[in-house]
């Protein structure tokens, strides 16, 4: 179960909107509770990022033999963290006594469903929250996870008061 706060899920849509009609991304920290009978993961800050997509990853990925779009607008339908705001939300989790969590990202006029891509370039343990933003208002927010067949599975969201609401920008 991913839980966050309602302000964190505002500046989550707010930036998809903003972006639209590209696909925005961000890096949810938190905390992982874990017991014999849930795994919850606590959004206690967003940290939106630059959709860094380019031509350059496009060529990196396929020397890892991930093929993906080439085409102009590929920020309209992909999109990338860059390795070192990524490193940065990590020293600052680790700074905080958090950790990364998670990932969000848009899909600008398409269902908020993980696509292919999406699944061959998710790390296990995060949890992709998922925008469907049509012609740009946020419609749909849906979280998946992998399971350990590396396959997206739901997870439920819970919107909730939490006590640490922070949100860079």
């Amino acid at each position: 179960m991913l839980i966050l706060s309602a302000a964190h899920q505002q500046a989550i849509q707010t930036h998809a909107q903003q972006t639209y009609p590209e696909e925005c991304c961000g890096i949810l920290l938190g905390r992982l509770e874990r017991d014999e009978q849930s795994n919850r993961k606590i959004v206690l800050e967003v940290q939106p990022t630059q959709n860094a997509w380019s031509e350059i990853v496009v060529a990196d990925l396929a020397v890892l033999e991930i093929a993906v779009s080439r085409h102009p607008n590929a920020r309209r339908d992909r999109y990338w963290i860059d390795p070192q705001d990524l490193l940065k939300a990590q020293r600052q989790a680790r700074d905080l006594g958090l950790q990364v969590i998670g990932i969000y990202h848009s899909h600008p006029d398409h269902p908020a469903i993980p696509s292919e891509t999406d699944r061959l370039l998710a790390w296990p343990e995060y949890s992709y929250l998922i925008l469907s933003v049509e012609q740009g208002q946020v419609t749909e927010l849906l979280s998946w996870q992998l399971n350990n067949a590396h396959q997206f599975e739901s997870e439920e969201i819970q919107t909730e008061a939490i006590t640490q609401k922070t949100c860079h920008s």
